[in-house]
């Protein structure tokens, strides 16, 4: 053969890898949900990110999750090859083999996104160190302190007041116009399972919603799913057909606000505005932007600094967020009762779980021991309640208010 043939078909050779590793190396995911990448160079030190979500995006939960690291990873420079989603996760001994997976392709840093991910994300973090794990929702990261393992959540209860007076506002609106009377202020709320993070969701909620509508009362129910577009939408449909005149959820489906538009009741979803699909029903939604946590556990890795074991993001810091407010369907002075209210709770002059608002069996709350040092038994250790009122997420980022306040009932208790 040739020089110029031999160099020709090197050439050619060259052409073709370099194609072949453009193919391999530019996405973040596969069609499985997996991905490659080796990852590069960002700042000081190499970051290469694993994310692992419960659900895929037709969640809102884990879609919320999905499109924040999206833009935290995006906003911190890092390559297509640099991150890889796993999706449809169970929490299960699935959420370890996806972890070590990820180890195996070069992450250094991990993330998970649901509650019952977390101790198969320990047993992956005991077994290498060298790796940072990061996982929201999680109870243990302050009592097992180890250098490689945090949590994470936000005071969301803001949110889900602020939601709460929306709906308040919009069942006074209904008061008002004789729609209904105000002993039928009724709230159904699709819960989907009896944790301490949902009690503290609905109860914040229907503070914020009494806060402005003194008759408002609520009705509950769990689904016993995080996502289950059925039992969310039956439950739904089952809270109205017992007289509840607006619902809210904390679950991820769509169920229970198609199931309002189709009977015209005032929805308040999470974790993202369902306006396009609900346009005549459709309140506002509560959520937390993880953007900042990403990027503030991305940027710790490129910088070589340490992460907080136990991080809360909060209303003042972007953290917990409303959308907007669906205009054609809010009651009329909404936009400036919410302005006042997030400036006092930003300001520190209201706070949510203040026991001068609520009562428990007919009585004041004056102290209340938590499981915040979360063991085995979840054996109540701290007194969380001072100042006249309850410190949420201040003792550890995971919510710890698990107390049923009078007004709120359960549906299944009650026939």
């Amino acid at each position: 053969m040739s020089k110029k043939i031999l160099s020709v078909v090197l050439a050619l050779v060259l052409c073709i890898l370099s194609l072949f590793a453009v193919s391999c190396g530019n996405g973040k995911t596969g069609g499985d949900g997996t991905g490659e990448g080796t990852g590069a160079q960002q700042g000081g030190n190499k970051v290469k990110v694993g994310f692992i979500f419960l659900h895929d995006q037709n969640s809102t939960y884990d879609k919320n999750f999905m499109d924040a690291a999206e833009a935290a990873c995006k906003a911190a420079g890092l390559s297509e090859d640099q991150y890889i989603f796993r999706v449809n996760v169970p929490e299960g001994n699935e959420c370890k083999v996806a972890a070590e997976d990820l180890v195996d392709q070069g992450c250094n840093l991990i993330f998970a996104d649901s509650f019952g991910h977390e101790e198969f994300i320990l047993a992956v973090a005991k077994e290498h160190p060298e790796v940072q794990f990061c996982h929201a929702t999680g109870t243990m990261a302050h009592t097992e302190k180890l250098a490689n393992f945090h949590n994470a959540f936000a005071s969301i209860y803001e949110g889900r007041y602020l939601a709460g007076v929306v709906a308040g506002m919009k069942l006074n609106e209904m008061i008002e116009d004789g729609t209904i009377k105000a002993d039928e202020a009724k709230i159904g709320y699709v819960g989907a399972w009896p944790y301490a993070e949902v009690i503290s969701g609905f109860t914040s909620f229907f503070l914020g919603a009494r806060s402005v509508c003194a008759s408002a009362t609520m009705e509950v129910n769990f689904t016993s799913s995080w996502f289950d577009v059925n039992a969310e939408r039956d439950m739904a449909n089952a809270l109205m057909d017992h007289g509840c005149k607006l619902i809210s959820q904390h679950a991820d489906s769509m169920g229970a606000p198609s199931a309002c538009e189709e009977r015209g009741v005032p929805n308040v979803s999470y974790n993202g505005s369902t306006l396009e699909s609900c346009p005549n029903t459709f309140l506002v939604s509560s959520r937390i932007d993880w953007q900042p946590y990403f990027e503030y556990i991305i940027g710790a890795m490129k910088n070589g600094t340490a992460i907080d074991t136990d991080w809360t993001g909060t209303l003042k810091n972007g953290s917990v967020k409303l959308t907007e407010l669906n205009t054609s369907a809010v009651a009329e002075g909404t936009a400036a009762k919410l302005e006042e209210v997030r400036t006092a709770l930003e300001n520190g002059s209201l706070h949510v779980f203040d026991t001068s608002k609520f009562t428990v069996g007919g009585q004041t709350l004056t102290e209340y021991m938590a499981d915040v040092d979360t063991d085995a038994a979840f054996t109540p250790d701290t007194n969380v309640i001072s100042d006249g009122y309850f410190h949420e997420s201040e003792k550890r980022s995971a919510p710890y208010f698990d107390i049923i306040i009078d007004g709120i009932t359960r549906l299944d208790q009650n026939g």
